[in-house]
């Protein structure tokens, strides 16, 4: 019988991912504390949104992290050609070994 590690992120009593290393658990749980802040500063502002579209504007702009700060930094878009850091993670995954787990969401 094979044993095998998971990592599985937790937020509020509900799992909702699971991964084969510690690193990317970790990751992804900076993401969703970051998409958590987004949310909540989104909540807070004028504009007229109902909470999941604070929600899911909230986890787009923790996921286009690296792009936010770029335009932020330079009042311009990011250039086209740059892969967003979340394609990073899946490729790394893709090209490891079949004894690691991919990450998937949970139910």
């Amino acid at each position: 019988m094979a044993v095998e590690t998971k990592f599985v992120v937790v937020r509020k009593g509900e799992e909702k991912m699971t991964f084969a290393s510690k690193k990317e658990a970790d990751a992804h749980d900076k993401l969703l504390d970051l998409a958590e802040a987004f949310t909540d500063w989104l909540l807070q502002s004028e504009m007229q949104m109902d909470e999941t579209q604070a929600e899911n504007l909230g986890l787009y702009l923790a996921e286009q992290k690296e792009a936010v700060q770029h335009i932020l930094r330079t009042s311009k878009l990011p250039e086209l050609n740059a892969a967003p850091a979340t394609d990073k993670i899946e490729s790394d995954a893709d090209t490891a070994g079949s004894k690691k787990i991919r990450a998937v969401k949970a139910a």
